[in-house]
């Protein structure tokens, strides 16, 4: 890329914020709205689609694959030589989207 302000100044923010996620805690904060985000997204997906009653199936096929792409990426081998934030934050997302789903389940079972 070329060297413009533009790209100067995304990089020294992108390189500000990682810098200031490094703390411990500011990381397991993130980490924790995300998983809190995640239980949030299933919980509000799943109850617009059941109340909809269209294209359950389409919808259903689009998270399951949505939720294998976010697999692959964790649990590559080039995601053990580095760990990012994205990609960690990513999966929490993802687990706290399938916690969620199964809690939505085991109401409608009751």
């Amino acid at each position: 890329m070329q060297n413009t302000r533009l790209n100067n100044l995304f990089d020294a923010i992108a390189r500000n914020l990682g810098l200031w996620f490094l703390n411990p805690w500011r990381r397991l904060s993130l980490l924790v709205i995300s998983f809190l985000f995640g239980f949030f997204l299933g919980t509000a997906i799943s109850t617009i689609a059941g109340q909809r009653g269209t294209l359950d199936i389409m919808i259903a096929g689009f998270l399951v694959v949505l939720t294998e792409v976010t697999s692959r990426i964790f649990y590559s081998r080039s995601f053990f030589a580095r760990r990012e934030l994205w990609v960690e934050s990513l999966n929490l997302l993802k687990v706290g989207f399938i916690y969620s789903l199964f809690i939505e389940a085991f109401k409608l079972g009751s």
